[in-house]
């Protein structure tokens, strides 16, 4: 459900009724009394599945239905078309899995062009890497600048690669863009939204981290503050929440990759290195992250590990790379993915005992068939 919605029921309305058919449809209902102590209305909770407007409307007792306008209609509007962002097509059947890859930063110009050749034969089509690098502490590596970013697009060129880096100030947002084809906004400038009006500004397609404490609705909002302020497009991409648990860098939210891709229709791509921080969980996260309905993959790789400026524990070496590519290649045909054209799907489901249809009668079939 991507708005709040009110129920009010009819005069003559049994409440428990209309509550027991709202929750058969996967609603979560909360009664509203008027000044008799009598349920005269409904509100529905955001964590409630989306059931069409029309299909309310058919309960017994249900006498109008009150929504509120989206707060993000060009997102909204990003979902209903096919969406080509720097060669790889998105929201559209057949579309196979994109793998990012890189290192943390671009560190040096063999380095850049090292990668990028691993990257290429591992079947990667974006290339990534910081020449801008936010760090936590001020004394640690922050990349090699402009420099870094004509390394990185020459990289990207000679092995047929695009290239998405990070954009860190207003400042510089317009000299990332004329080397790179997709702006990155990193987690910690999710809502930073003088930087967000100046990235969106370029006109180019962007590359959307998830803050760490951030809600989905928050994320969104961010997103649509970059389209209302020109950029081309924007992907989604989940790396991680804050956690309580020091087994994991963060927390890897897959039912948010979940949402995003078959409520609000969204391209998402889902980032296991900064989620989990751990080489051994790369693939199994990456593999978890499609199988949810990720549009994609984007992997932290370095050829020498020991030696890399920052995040060298999460890379993965040229060996590890390839196996992965393999991996999500071969698994890609037997998952399934909700294909649903135009954005989000609304249930028109007659009632609980309706809910146990097929994958096909969903609109759900395999990626072979996308």
């Amino acid at each position: 459900m991507k708005t709040p919605r009110l129920i009010q029921l009819t005069p003559d309305a049994d409440p428990r009724a209309v509550k027991g058919a709202l929750t058969g449809l996967g609603l979560w209902p909360t009664a509203l009394q008027d000044e008799r102590g009598e349920v005269s209305a409904y509100t529905l909770d955001a964590s409630s599945v989306p059931v069409t407007e029309e299909r309310l409307k058919r309960i017994d007792g249900v006498a109008t239905v009150l929504s509120s306008p989206s707060p993000h209609p060009l997102i909204d509007e990003q979902a209903k078309r096919p969406l080509m962002v720097a060669g790889h097509l998105f929201n559209q059947a057949g579309s196979a899995p994109l793998l990012i890859s890189g290192p943390c930063s671009i560190e040096t110009e063999p380095l850049a062009f090292e990668v990028a050749s691993h990257v290429a034969s591992a079947g990667g089509q974006w290339l990534r890497g910081g020449a801008y690098k936010p760090r936590t502490s001020p004394y640690a590596f922050q990349g090699r600048g402009e420099e870094g970013l004509k390394w990185l697009r020459a990289a990207a060129d000679e092995h047929g690669l695009k290239v998405v880096t990070e954009a860190l100030s207003e400042q510089s947002a317009q000299q990332v863009a004329t080397w790179s084809d997709v702006l990155q906004i990193g987690t910690r400038n999710m809502q930073n939204f003088s930087l967000l009006k100046a990235v969106g500004a370029t006109g180019r397609p962007v590359l959307l981290k998830r803050g760490l404490c951030a809600t989905v609705e928050e994320w969104l909002l961010a997103g649509e503050y970059l389209l209302a302020h020109g950029a081309e497009a924007v992907v989604f991409c989940e790396r991680g929440l804050r956690s309580f648990d020091s087994q994991t860098r963060n927390l890897l939210d897959l039912g948010a990759v979940a949402l995003l891709k078959h409520s609000y229709g969204q391209p998402v791509i889902v980032d296991p290195s900064h989620a989990a921080g751990r080489r051994d969980l790369i693939a199994p996260l990456a593999k978890a992250a499609l199988a949810v309905g990720a549009d994609g993959v984007m992997i932290e790789a370095h050829p020498n590990a020991a030696e890399a400026m920052s995040d060298g524990p999460q890379a993965l070496n040229r060996a590890e790379l390839s196996a992965l590519g393999v991996t999500l290649r071969q698994l890609s045909p037997q998952l399934t993915q909700d294909t649903t054209e135009g954005g989000a799907q609304e249930l028109e489901a007659e009632g609980s005992e309706d809910l146990n249809i097929t994958l096909s009668e969903a609109g759900i079939r395999p990626l072979s068939a996308r």
